[in-house]
């Protein structure tokens, strides 16, 4: 474990809270994305709602235990959450799944722009030099960006069980989507794919978070 100051205390408190709020909008994304698109084992467990519990409730694991660990003992947020939904719809509706699937990155998306839109209020009113709460405020918004950019690009990934190996049924005929969730499910690349991605990722995410950062924010805090 690495020396544990205050400021980091602080960081790790608003990246936590930021991280809790943004991955219960994703998931209560593809609950509601489901619910209107005929699906609605997600919506009878409970989560289409912002409140955090029942999310937490499904994934414990994922929203709690090892986020927090992993900042206390790597000083790097780590976790996951999952929406249920019906495998039989699925293949039914592989559009609609796709659609379900993008609703998650879109939520984030959609988080991410509106840090933007606090981080350029703040700077042209001045708020984030108020000597009381204005390094604070300005840290949330910048996490709150920087967090739902990385979980919206990461998610997109086109590789089980991130939602972008869904997401790409959008480009496949129905039949052709069918065969591939039939591929998906009878081959066990899954894991290994996703070692791959998570060994791999920083060297491709770090050009994709420079060029939006300097493209939104003009310069970073």
């Amino acid at each position: 474990m690495f020396n544990i100051t205050p400021e980091f205390i602080v960081l790790a408190f608003i990246s936590y809270v930021v991280f809790l709020f943004s991955t219960t909008c994703h998931e209560a994304a593809h609950a509601l994305a489901a619910k209107i698109q005929g699906d609605e084992t997600a919506a009878l467990g409970g989560q289409v709602t912002l409140n955090p519990m029942p999310h937490i409730r499904r994934e414990p694991y994922g929203m709690v235990i090892f986020p927090i660990l992993s900042l206390l003992l790597a000083g790097r947020l780590f976790g996951w959450a999952s929406a249920p939904f019906d495998a039989d719809w699925e293949r039914r509706y592989p559009h609609r799944s796709a659609i379900m699937a993008l609703a998650g990155p879109v939520a984030n998306f959609t988080l991410m722009f509106l840090a933007v839109i606090g981080i350029q209020v703040g700077r042209h009113f001045d708020l984030f030099h108020n000597p009381e709460w204005g390094e604070f405020l300005g840290r949330v918004f910048f996490v709150m960006f920087s967090l739902n950019l990385l979980l919206g690009v990461f998610n997109l990934v086109p590789v089980r069980p991130l939602d972008g190996s869904s997401v790409i049924m959008l480009f496949m005929s129905e039949s052709t989507a069918r065969r591939y969730l039939d591929w998906l499910r009878e081959g066990n690349f899954g894991l290994v794919g996703l070692i791959v991605v998570i060994v791999g990722f920083k060297y491709v995410y770090a050009p994709i978070e420079a060029f939006v950062g300097a493209l939104l924010l003009q310069r970073y805090f």
